[in-house]
């Protein structure tokens, strides 16, 4: 059994190829059905945000799982696997454990210490659950990992310094007006991103904000809450005549803003500047706006360079966690080799039950006239020097799960008690 992460990300694979790999919500719960029935594939988890698509597998081995997740990817997109493969990113046991940590706790995220990826993590891990995708491995390692990010966030500088990318988006906003009283902002899409950038918008100053969302009523609840304006998406372009700024992060598939869009809409405004800053993967607004004259693109990568600014508080904090990950993983990868001795142990009590109940029917019979109460204390006495002398046998077995050459010892263990028939039957009733 190992341990895999495979994926891509915003370090080193371009947006172009990441947002073809994005599984939308609608699809993820799909797909981790579909991932579910490959070859090998014991367990599986997949996260897909806007600056990353990862799954998290329990496989039966390495080449195989990840054989079996780079064919699912290109099976479920629909793309040659020669134009993804070259950035995905692959790790192993105790290092795809630990990025699990990191990537909860947003230490491997383009904003240090955002607190939103600890909520899709989450999300993920008890949609998994629910879906019955995952078993014992995974049920672990996302609690642990869970609730060591939900500490580290409590405990630390990098949850009171923490931020998103809306946040950032924001702050880009801001250094691109300087004053932001008299501007006009405009949200498109009244999900969870929309709603952290309506949160910072509305303590930057900001004049007027207009929602616009597919749904009106989702925008109403949420505009309501901050005090903005409301807009269907058939009312966009008219709504935009009138911005200076646009943050646009719904899940469509599609662009929602093209160039043929904006030109009508440049005519309307006469051409004044319009920044539009999109954080949505797949991107909403196509890429070749920008070519027009005083339209202003800025995408997820983009914003890579406010992010590094400011940061030294939460990079301090970012190394006192890697010094607590440290037990965190131990305390793990532990709980993980004592999985391969759990059935040793078992066999071996299974072993000394049935010795006992032999052994006593044996005595019975001899013994035809013991009563009840002297049955009872031969019973006791029998099951307590069986388990005095497994004492040892099992300390020991816990102890040589974490030594080296542990399979070995395994071996040695299974012959020394004779467990091999006690395994097999186990293995076969399994199956």
């Amino acid at each position: 059994m190992h341990i895999l992460k495979i994926g891509v990300n915003y370090q080193i694979t371009p947006l172009a190829i990441r947002e073809q790999l994005a599984f939308s919500d609608d699809e993820q719960e799909t797909a981790m059905l579909t991932l579910a029935k490959a070859d090998g594939i014991l367990e599986n988890v997949i996260l897909s945000t806007c600056n990353r698509t990862e799954i998290f597998a329990v496989v039966e081995s390495i080449d195989q799982g990840n054989e079996a997740i780079i064919d699912f990817l290109q099976n479920w997109f629909n793309i040659p696997k020669e134009q993804f493969v070259e950035y995905v990113q692959s790790e192993e046991d105790e290092r795809a454990v630990e990025h699990a940590f990191k990537l909860a706790v947003g230490l491997d995220s383009l904003v240090l210490g955002e607190t939103q990826i600890l909520g899709q993590v989450r999300d993920a891990f008890l949609s998994a659950q629910q879906l019955q995708v995952i078993d014992k491995v995974f049920n672990e390692l996302f609690k642990r990992v869970v609730t060591f990010a939900k500490r580290a966030h409590s405990h630390t500088v990098i949850g009171q310094q923490a931020v998103s990318i809306s946040y950032v988006a924001v702050e880009l906003s801001k250094k691109l007006f300087g004053n932001m009283d008299g501007k006009h902002a405009v949200i498109i899409g009244a999900g969870e991103m929309g709603e952290l950038s309506l949160e910072n918008l509305e303590s930057s100053g900001i004049s007027t904000i207009t929602v616009v969302n597919r749904s009106v009523e989702n925008a109403k609840l949420l505009a309501e809450r901050f005090q903005a304006q409301v807009a269907g998406m058939d009312q966009l372009e008219e709504v935009l005549t009138k911005a200076d700024i646009v943050i646009s992060s719904t899940g469509a598939n599609e662009p929602i803003l093209t160039k043929k869009q904006l030109e009508r809409v440049q005519r309307q405004r006469r051409n004044r500047p319009l920044f539009l800053i999109d954080i949505a993967v797949p991107r909403d607004i196509a890429a070749n706006v920008d070519e027009l004259s005083n339209i202003f693109l800025y995408d997820v990568d983009d914003l890579q360079h406010v992010a590094d600014e400011n940061m030294e508080a939460r990079k301090e904090a970012a190394v006192m966690i890697e010094s607590q990950l440290v037990d965190e993983l131990a305390s793990f990868d532990n709980w993980v080799n004592m999985l391969d001795v759990v059935p040793l142990l078992k066999a071996l009590q299974e072993k000394s039950q049935h010795i006992q109940e032999r052994t006593l029917e044996s005595m019975f019979n001899k013994i035809p006239d013991l009563d009840d109460r002297e049955m009872k204390v031969v019973r006791k006495h029998t099951k307590s020097i069986i388990n005095q002398l497994l004492q040892q046998p099992i300390k020991q077995a816990k102890l040589m799960s974490m030594s080296e050459a542990s399979e070995a010892k395994k071996a040695m263990f299974i012959n020394i008690f004779g467990l091999d028939d006690i395994l097999e039957n186990e293995q076969i009733n399994n199956r």
